[in-house]
């Protein structure tokens, strides 16, 4: 904590030094959103490079005056917390002063510009995440007040912890780890029992884009038990995009992608091959949309696909043929094809990629 006050009472002393040479106070942050101060290394992912290109956030430019208020009245908010020990959700910054900060995303945008800016994680700030994802399977832990979790006597998903940080006594038989894209098909599987049948496995689900918390899970889950991840997305370009922020990461998050990566993950399904390979009617299937298509267009051209091959062509065989499929359309060949055929095939003959 004293590391995170000496980082934030240093941006003040600059800007009160600016002041006093009556000189307009700026604050300078990484361009998070440019591709130019990203480079891909195999094994971490997407990550920021040391001498990245910077923007001003200047308090005497009306465009940025607005923000640059906003981030000294954040940086006083994380001060104190961090003082009394206390935490605040995004979402508790956001409603202290709704009129001051105009819309969620906008206090978003801002907490990860100063956690970029300090190089410090947003949990050190005494910010937490609201989680949205759900963990399952044989999976024991100890939260950091003591609470005992166990997922494997639990019929029902557990939600994943707020500050992963802090759990420990990890205990798992789990063979390996499955990320489900959404949270429809992980309710499924929980429903067939899917994380005992075959082999004991752990089930996570981010239920769409994963947040923190539970990118933080799954890093912290594979440097504990170091045992094989694979995902089942929908094929289509947006399940192709979230199984990337799990194995590289997001350009946006690069500058903490030591903490939030895991380039081990395999692609499990659904690949665009199995649709012709198990005959999936094509009334099934879903016609791209002009965005699917630039979506995809985008995904192809990352740094990372280029040393995928197989993913290469996995990409170009949906390109060429303009259709997408959710993991549902493999009810079209029985109710519980998912779990009976589909993934204990997969796994047992490594049809993964």
């Amino acid at each position: 904590s004293s590391e995170v006050l000496e980082a934030i009472e240093n941006v003040i002393q600059d800007v009160l030094k600016s002041l006093a040479q009556k000189k307009a106070p700026v604050l300078t942050v990484a361009n998070r959103s440019d591709w130019r101060n990203i480079e891909f290394k195999d094994s971490v992912g997407l990550q920021m490079i040391p001498c990245c290109t910077t923007k001003q956030i200047r308090s005497d430019c009306p465009r940025s005056a607005p923000k640059f208020a906003l981030m000294l009245k954040i940086l006083s908010m994380i001060y104190k917390m961090v003082q009394s020990n206390t935490y605040a959700t995004k979402r508790d910054i956001y409603y202290s002063d709704t009129l001051l900060f105009g819309s969620q995303s906008v206090v978003d945008n801002i907490i990860t510009d100063i956690s970029c800016m300090l190089k410090i994680p947003r949990r050190s700030l005494h910010i937490l995440s609201t989680t949205k994802g759900f963990v399952a399977g044989n999976l024991s832990y100890t939260e950091e007040d003591g609470t005992k979790v166990n997922c494997t006597c639990s019929a029902t998903a557990i939600t994943v912890p707020s500050n992963v940080q802090g759990i420990k006594n990890l205990i798992s038989h789990a063979k390996f780890m499955l990320i489900v894209e959404k949270d429809a098909t992980f309710q499924r599987l929980l429903d067939d029992d899917f994380c005992n049948k075959l082999f004991p496995c752990i089930m996570i689900t981010g239920r769409g884009i994963p947040d923190l918390n539970t990118r933080l899970l799954v890093r912290k889950l594979w440097d504990t038990f170091q045992i094989p991840i694979f995902t089942l997305m929908d094929a289509d370009p947006h399940g192709v995009e979230i199984m990337c922020i799990y194995k590289y990461g997001s350009a946006s998050m690069s500058f903490e992608a030591h903490h939030l990566t895991v380039p081990s993950i395999k692609w499990l399904g659904l690949l665009p091959s199995d649709l012709e390979r198990l005959n999936i009617c094509k009334d099934v299937l879903i016609p791209f949309t002009k965005q699917d298509q630039n979506k995809l267009a985008s995904i192809q051209k990352r740094p990372y696909i280029a040393c995928q091959p197989m993913w290469k062509k996995e990409l170009e065989i949906m390109a060429a043929s303009k259709l997408k499929a959710e993991i549902q359309v493999l009810t079209s060949l029985s109710s519980d094809y998912l779990s009976r055929v589909y993934l204990p095939n997969k796994l047992q003959f490594g049809g993964w990629l």
